[in-house]
């Protein structure tokens, strides 16, 4: 009797995975990200030949490398036959079966709800099912989020995710893993989940979509949604049309005067170091994103689309992490880059350089009493940066909203003054802090975890 195996490929910046299933001689491979050669390493590691690629469902948050894999290593392509797309593959829909090999069978059902045509792939061995490829539908104690095709669709496809997860639970037996493509901090999630895995039988307890009614899991779905990324509008198209193989050869150098240049016109010259180390010393008019967080996600929802960006990076291998990165969405090429210090960067002229002054929320309730710690400004302007569910859930008394992706199109709407800005943890305010220093504002970077706001004795007040 032959074991199947199912390896996890995770894509932890986007909050996906992308599986390869095998019974240790042929593979099929699943929703597999840009940078299939993650994929081919693991499958040459394990002596794994790729036969299949499948997709549950064309994919907003990502370009994926389904397309340039099966090109690559000759693999079958499964892609749903209602979906219209750029491409040869083999179409499938609901009740097909496929043979990956004597040990190893597909079973595709059909689960609209993230996607009117998303498809499930059940994986049966010789003992039965081992468990469901859900993509989009089924997620760890959530659903994929039903709102992506645009608004007017959302409780329709609401109605139908209720559907298909039910489905999903009637087909299968309590055993049956569960192999989620999105949930794992995604914005193609209707909520997050923190569990490393799970079968049917605990989604029977866990899952709202399997504890809630029709309406009730509709209204609480389409209330919990917060807005998503910018650039979800791009992927769809990209991968209707298909994807080609990924150039991640090095980026063209930027010197000193490349990168005063590329400053001066206003283009998206981004730091790629942490935010401590960006808070301490930076080229001016640059901004920071750095890779100790969602970098992709918040660069590419922000910048304007096609715009050239520019990446600085300590040494080679953080801009190639970087380029990587931006690939998996759509950014092929990085206009530039450069490597070393902001010394270098600034061609040796101190006065190219600036710092960004931090502080704790122990400091902003300071100062809000009118005692500032020594150095930093009077509040005149506290900025919420988080989003719009979160400043639902509760914010600091007196502070101003402007959620982090709306912020360069409203830099007006700041007030003036001095600005001290948050958001849950600090990343996103140092992001927000940069856009406005390059604004030519005064600003106090708050880099503290909001909880630690009511230790501080700050008021917090319901949302709104």
């Amino acid at each position: 009797m032959t074991e199947l195996s199912v390896e996890v490929v995770q894509t932890s910046s986007l909050g996906d995975r992308s599986y390869l299933a095998h019974d240790g001689q042929v593979g099929l491979v699943v929703d597999p990200q840009r940078d299939i050669d993650r994929i081919l390493a693991l499958a040459g590691r394990l002596g794994v030949r790729i036969t299949h690629v499948a997709e549950t469902h064309l994919h907003n948050d990502y370009v994926s490398g389904g397309l340039a894999l099966a090109r690559l290593t000759g693999a079958t392509y499964l892609v749903a036959a209602d979906d219209e797309v750029g491409f040869d593959r083999r179409p499938v829909t609901d009740g097909d079966e496929i043979a990956i090999s004597a040990s190893m069978r597909l079973r595709v059902v059909a689960t609209p709800g993230h996607t009117f045509h998303h498809l499930s792939y059940v994986l049966d061995g010789d003992d039965g099912p081992a468990g469901v490829f859900t993509g989009g539908s089924l997620l760890f104690g959530t659903t994929g989020r039903t709102d992506l095709l645009g608004r007017q669709h959302a409780h329709t496809l609401a109605e139908h995710q209720h559907a298909s997860v039910r489905r999903l639970a009637d087909l299968l037996p309590d055993g049956a893993r569960v192999w989620p493509t999105h949930g794992f901090g995604s914005f193609c999630s209707a909520t997050q989940s923190d569990a490393p895995e799970s079968t049917i039988g605990r989604e029977r307890t866990a899952n709202p979509a399997l504890r809630l009614e029709t309406g009730d899991f509709v209204r609480d779905t389409l209330a919990g949604l917060d807005a998503y990324p910018a650039y979800y509008a791009h992927m769809g198209a990209r991968n209707t049309a298909g994807a080609d193989l990924i150039d991640l050869t090095p980026v063209t150098a930027a010197d000193p005067a490349e990168l005063a240049a590329r400053i001066a016109d206003g283009e998206w010259v981004v730091d790629l170091r942490s935010r401590k180390a960006f808070a301490h010393r930076h080229l001016t008019g640059t901004l920071s994103f750095g890779l100790d967080g969602p970098m992709s996600t918040w660069l590419a929802w922000m910048a304007p689309w096609g715009a050239p960006i520019t990446l600085l990076g300590d040494d080679p291998e953080q801009v190639a992490h970087a380029q990587r990165e931006l690939a998996r969405i759509g950014i092929d090429r990085p206009a530039a880059a450069a490597t070393g210090s902001p010394e270098q960067w600034a061609g040796g002229d101190g006065a190219r350089l600036t710092r960004l002054s931090t502080a704790t929320f122990t400091d902003l309730a300071a100062a809000r009493t009118g005692t500032p710690p020594h150095g930093l400004p009077a509040v005149d302007v506290l900025l919420d940066v988080r989003m719009t569910n979160e400043w639902r859930a509760d914010h600091i008394d007196g502070a101003v909203h402007i959620p982090l992706p709306d912020l360069p199109a409203r830099l007006a709407d700041v007030p003036p003054g001095a600005v001290w800005v948050h958001c849950g943890s600090g990343y996103r305010a140092a992001a927000a802090g940069s856009l406005l220093r390059r604004a030519g504002r005064q600003v106090v970077h708050i880099d503290d975890a909001y909880a630690d706001a009511v230790k501080a004795g700050l008021a917090i007040v319901p949302g709104n």
